[in-house]
């Protein structure tokens, strides 16, 4: 079999990674080291003690962001005290949220003021419940992606290239994690290796990197045990736990509850180690 046919063959969601061992998830939630339906209140009560929720999107799918509200709902039922993470935002975004978590923005002032459009781009009415969430309960947001040039910087020039200054957002960049390679060349789709598939690895991790850089940042300035960040993205990073939460682990050696969100026309088979919880949403999907 050649290189390019493995790729193609190679599920993203039946990769060989953690857990072992595959369930068949149905629309709804599932808890997958069991295969019993769950909810967002379920995986809320899994998250006891825990400091990071990643609940994994596909960014075009409302119904995953809705999930993303609904679980956001449930810790604050559970009486955590909740801040949400964003990959949609830039580190040095920061100072654009707080005023729609204190109510002194509109919407379309918010939409504005904090550069949506070009911050992110997707429609924003996919992610209003998340944003309805935070306003109704004044729950802190954060900023935890770095500047896209940044990324296309080492993407096409290597690590090597950033300054000092902003090494120091992205610290640890390590190239050498092989699952989380695996888990990015089965998103790749048959992409062929070389040289421009390399850049766009280093890209990955970069974001990766720089993401759990400002998540771990932003936690350690409450030492509340009740405080715990959900955060919002991409589910290609966050799967298997090899991506932003895997680089969070690395660092501290703390745990984290995962939640992939998923879509398809019903019932589908996933790996065990994909995340702890999966909500499928009975929608064809659309990309990542």
């Amino acid at each position: 079999m050649t290189f390019l046919a493995a790729l193609a063959l190679a599920d993203p969601l039946l990769l060989p990674i953690g857990r072992p061992g595959t369930v068949t998830v149905a629309p709804g939630w599932t808890r997958t080291a069991s295969g019993s339906p769950a909810s967002a209140q379920e995986a809320a009560k899994a998250a006891e003690g825990l400091r990071f929720v990643f609940v994994g999107e596909s960014h075009d799918n409302p119904y995953h962001h809705r999930a993303q509200a609904d679980m956001i709902e449930a810790l604050v039922a559970e009486g955590r005290l909740v801040s949400v993470g964003f990959e949609m935002f830039t580190r040095d975004n920061q100072d654009s949220l707080a005023p729609w978590t204190l109510g002194q923005w509109t919407e379309v002032e918010f939409i504005q003021k904090a550069s949506w459009k070009t911050q992110w781009g997707f429609d924003y009415a996919l992610y209003r419940p998340i944003f309805e969430a935070v306003r109704k309960h004044g729950l802190p947001m954060y900023a935890l992606n770095v500047p896209r040039d940044w990324v296309r910087e080492v993407s096409r020039s290597g690590v090597e290239s950033l300054t000092p200054e902003r090494r120091a957002w992205v610290p640890g960049l390590d190239l050498g994690w092989n699952d989380h390679r695996k888990v990015f060349d089965s998103l790749m789709e048959g992409h062929p290796p070389g040289a421009a598939l390399d850049g766009m690895y280093r890209g990955q991790v970069t974001w990766d990197t720089g993401m759990a850089q400002s998540a771990m940042d932003a936690v350690a300035k409450s030492k509340n045990p009740r405080r715990v960040m959900v955060v919002v993205a991409g589910i290609g990073h966050m799967m298997y736990g090899v991506g932003i939460n895997g680089r969070i682990t690395a660092k501290t050696g703390e745990r984290v509850l995962n939640v992939a969100c998923i879509s398809g026309s019903g019932a589908r088979e996933v790996s065990k180690g994909l995340a702890d919880f999966v909500y499928l949403s009975a929608e064809p999907d659309k990309g990542t």
